[in-house]
């Protein structure tokens, strides 16, 4: 009995061991991630009474196979590096190394068969943001759609971004909308980037005085620039989740006449960077405006666009 108690303490400690990486990640959204994917496999794992603590490659292959009928490849190779994150955080050999022949033909399989492409959120054009504001509706929830889908485009921020934006990181100067994003994806320590947000140069589609109208419209003077809106037109205090910008997007583009499947909050930022590119900006200009590290992530915007650029077919006479 005593060594039973025993091996349930230890197992206990390992468990515990194996999380204390989730709180050493930078970004919270990492941690998010690494916690969902190790208990989702921790759970599948109980349900089949296989060990997940240490687990076996075996178990790992299984596992693999299980989700590949509904999750992207993408998501599995994630899944790869929370188990084994687990596993050298409690000092076992990680089970899901490549290396490991079950765990490395399987996933190449999957892969093979699947495929590895991720398909991109459609990105919303000057065209299409034009349609959008025109088929926005009046009163305050309109102003604030206004405002954030603009400055969205211009700036080119990711969603989080966007909705973490408050009154103090925003300054009005003579050629625009100074923006101080504190925090990002790529800046977990908080240095801070500062994005430009110049007049646009019709009044309708002026990302500047988009803003303008809608604090002053909503009389916000601190806190959250992007709230939520009831469907009596009142203010909240809280700022707007991360997610409901996808969800704007989608309603403006429904109510524009699009259809909004392919649309998604990240279709404002891949907007600014293929519409920037094919009005002759050169990609690091984009690159300083989306705050990219690489020039790689700014070329999976454009190269379908550049595929047309230069190309020989044209040269053809047809």
């Amino acid at each position: 009995m005593a060594a039973l108690e025993h091996r349930g303490r230890e197992l206990a400690e390992l468990h515990k061991k194996a999380r204390e990486f989730i709180a050493a990640a930078k970004a919270p959204a990492t941690r998010s991630a690494y916690r969902g994917d190790w208990e989702h496999f921790a759970a599948w794992c109980r349900e089949r009474e296989l060990s997940f603590l240490p687990a076996t490659p075996e178990t790992v292959a299984l596992y693999l196979t299980a989700l590949a009928a509904t999750h992207k490849p993408a998501t599995s190779s994630r899944r790869l590096t929370s188990i084994n994150k687990a596993h050298q955080a409690a000092g076992l050999e990680a089970p899901g190394r490549m290396e490991k022949a079950a765990v490395g033909e399987t996933l190449k399989g999957i892969r093979r068969t699947v495929g590895v492409a991720q398909a991109g959120k459609k990105p919303l054009l000057t065209a299409d943001m034009r349609k959008l504001i025109a088929g926005l509706p009046g009163g305050l929830l309109g102003s604030r759609d206004r405002a954030l889908l603009l400055m969205g485009f211009a700036g080119g921020f990711r969603r989080a971004e966007l909705a973490a934006l408050a009154v103090a990181d925003i300054a009005e100067t003579d050629d625009g909308l100074m923006v101080n994003l504190r925090f990002s994806k790529t800046d977990q320590e908080g240095q801070g980037r500062k994005v430009a947000l110049p007049y646009g140069s019709s009044e309708g589609t002026c990302p500047v005085r988009a803003y303008r109208s809608w604090i002053e419209r909503a009389g916000i003077t601190a806190g959250p620039v992007f709230r939520g809106v009831d469907r009596h037109g009142n203010l909240g205090g809280e700022g707007l989740h991360k997610d409901s910008v996808g969800m704007i997007v989608k309603r403006a583009a429904k109510a524009a006449g699009l259809d909004p499947k392919p649309y998604a909050g990240h279709s404002l930022r891949a907007g600014l960077a293929t519409q920037a590119y094919l009005n002759g900006a050169n990609e690091l200009a984009i690159m300083r405006q989306t705050g990219h590290r690489s020039l790689e992530m700014v070329r999976r915007y454009i190269r379908d666009i550049e595929l047309f650029k230069d190309n020989p077919a044209s040269k053809l006479g047809l």
